[in-house]
């Protein structure tokens, strides 16, 4: 059983930077992509950005230019770097593998919280 272990997060100024890290206890190349996503206070979940195995990666319009999702396949982490963070960046995020065809593991979560 793989599992996805997080770590990063806390809370930080706006403007400010930080780094989360998703690690496989397993080979991340077994995972057709790792995803971001995150759930904001009482808002739905949104996908902030994915990487494929072929790295192919897509950002959610809210992050575009500010964030970074990159992997290190000897180390079986993918990180996200999170830059001019934003109030409205605060939120709950978790990082997913998926395996094809149709297998999941979530990170457990990490809270990000933009503040002064």
């Amino acid at each position: 059983q793989v599992q996805l272990v997080q770590s990063g997060g806390g809370l930080v100024q706006p403007g400010g930077s930080l780094r989360l890290s998703c690690a496989s206890s397993g080979s991340i190349a077994s995972f057709y992509a790792i995803s971001w996503y995150r759930q904001p206070p009482q808002k739905p979940r949104e996908l902030v950005a994915n990487i494929t195995i072929v790295d192919d990666i897509n950002y959610a319009d809210s992050v575009k230019g500010r964030f970074s999702i990159s992997r290190d396949n000897a180390k079986n982490t993918v990180y996200l770097q999170m830059n001019t963070l934003k109030p409205e960046d605060t939120a709950a995020y978790f990082c997913t593998g998926w395996q094809l065809p149709d297998r999941y593991y979530w990170g457990q979560g990490t809270q990000v919280t933009v503040s002064s």
